[in-house]
């Protein structure tokens, strides 16, 4: 991708991310970053009055691209669309005001995610508590990774945390969200803004560019919340979820035991994990296939009470 391709996207990110967090309860995890990235922006960003028709074109032929296939686009890229994306999740619900919570979370999270097939990205994994009682869990391309209260009192021990976590750090590193962006309206939109660029290159015309592409961030995120990921995407990250654990030495079957205290707690009708996520009594069946005979959890003590004492609030 050319410098000034680049610079085009990362203002654009820059504009988005900031627009999002203004007003909003943003946390440390995110401030940092949109203060990053609006600083990325404004020094890299070219100004509007500027624009070349070398700019264009290669603003054109990186729509074409991506408008093909999301394998190419960079993790710099894919960091800058996760925190965009974030930021709009962080709008539905805020981050739970509990610091042990969030750092015990973030603890095993990170020990997690150095077992996965994708243990660094562009800038790290994060890992949150939103503050709602909605059964969900999140992962936004890149890293940013979203449990509510509710998903956490799905959980009986820390290993059924660590199989929460370790699917969706299944998500990031099958890059389910970027593939989901790929199948949502991004395409016709990258498209209609390839062929604006190559038509005019105004200031109101990169104006309406990057509103196309907010439009665009939003239709993603409302896509990832309310639809969710495809049945083949939500089994794939529970055979991922399986893989983690066992390398760091967690019992998967802690993931049946929390789909199994799930299942009794969804509400029919609500826009929760039922909505976005498979039947827990199919997921069950799909990971004991794949389990076979396994033992029960039996959780250490020293985890027990860890888990009890970071998560009694929650």
């Amino acid at each position: 991708m050319s410098r000034n391709t680049r610079r085009l996207f990362l203002k654009t990110a820059a504009r988005w991310t900031a627009a999002i967090g203004a007003g909003s309860l943003m946390p440390a995890v995110l401030t940092g970053c949109i203060e990053q990235v609006a600083k990325v922006g404004g020094a890299l960003g070219a100004s509007t009055g500027l624009i070349t028709q070398q700019n264009a074109d290669s603003l054109v032929k990186t729509t074409q691209a991506v408008s093909r296939t999301f394998e190419d686009i960079t993790p710099e890229q894919e960091y800058y669309i996760g925190r965009s994306i974030g930021a709009v999740i962080l709008g539905k619900y805020p981050p739970y005001n509990d610091s042990a919570a969030n750092q015990y979370v973030n603890r095993l999270g990170q020990t997690l995610s150095r077992f996965s097939d994708m243990p660094d990205t562009f800038a790290g994994y994060h890992f949150l508590i939103q503050d709602t009682p909605e059964i969900n869990a999140l992962a936004a391309p890149g890293g940013l990774i979203f449990v509510t209260r509710g998903i956490l009192g799905c959980c009986p021990h820390e290993t059924s945390v660590a199989a929460v976590l370790a699917h969706e750090i299944g998500h990031v590193q099958a890059k389910h969200g970027l593939r989901a962006i790929q199948k949502s309206r991004i395409t016709d939109a990258l498209l209609i803004i390839g062929a604006e660029g190559a038509k005019t290159l105004g200031g109101q015309n990169l104006a309406n560019l990057t509103q196309l592409f907010e439009g665009t961030i939003t239709d993603i995120t409302q896509t990832m919340i309310n639809s969710g990921y495809s049945r083949s995407y939500e089994f794939e990250a529970d055979q991922s979820a399986i893989k983690i654990m066992r390398r760091v030495g967690y019992n998967p079957e802690g993931l049946v035991d929390m789909l199994q205290t799930m299942k009794s707690k969804l509400v029919a009708n609500r826009p929760d994990f039922a909505s976005t996520h498979p039947n827990p009594v199919d997921r069950i069946a799909e990971i004991e296939t794949t389990l076979g005979s396994s033992t029960p959890v039996k959780e250490a003590k020293e985890r027990q009470a860890r888990f009890q004492a970071a998560l009694k609030t929650a």
